[in-house]
């Protein structure tokens, strides 16, 4: 009886933990050029904004002859970019034709050289991990690793 009174109080004395997930993330987006691999502008927006809606919100300045590839993330580009090419969906109880097969395959093999980037970028711990400075210097970091990559790739 002593031992129940005991774990009793020590249960009301403690703290309740809470497990929510932080929200507090911020979003990159790089546009590279494909002929010379090297990043040409790093875009950040919030974390939980959808890739489109960061894309347009940012209001690039691209040339309309600029051939520009993406996800599905980015559906409606054509609208914003009418040289944009995406991966075609498969429509529901259908499977996708041989040629859109073949247009995903060729997307993705142009793609795998952004993901090679991507991958350049995250060897940097800062921009890999949480980021643990302020918001306002996350831009200037970005510019910074995007510099280096940059810097790295063309001295290969």
């Amino acid at each position: 009886m002593y031992r129940s009174n005991l774990s009793n109080a020590l249960s009301r004395t403690r703290k309740p933990t809470t497990q929510e997930k932080k929200r507090h993330t911020i979003k990159a987006q790089i546009i590279i050029n494909l002929l010379t691999l090297t990043i040409l502008s790093v875009v950040l927006g919030k974390g939980r904004q959808h890739d489109f809606s960061v894309f347009k919100d940012n209001r690039l300045l691209l040339h309309p002859d600029a051939l520009l590839l993406a996800d599905l993330g980015y559906q409606g580009m054509h609208k914003h970019h009418q040289n944009s090419t995406l991966p075609i969906k498969k429509k529901k109880d259908q499977l996708l034709s041989a040629e859109d097969k073949a247009h995903n395959k060729a997307l993705s093999k142009q793609r795998i050289f952004i993901e090679h980037i991507n991958r350049r970028c995250k060897v940097f711990r800062i921009v890999k991990e949480v980021y643990r400075g302020k918001h306002k210097n996350y831009s200037l970091t970005w510019n910074l690793v995007a510099a280096l990559v940059n810097l790295r790739h063309s001295c290969i």
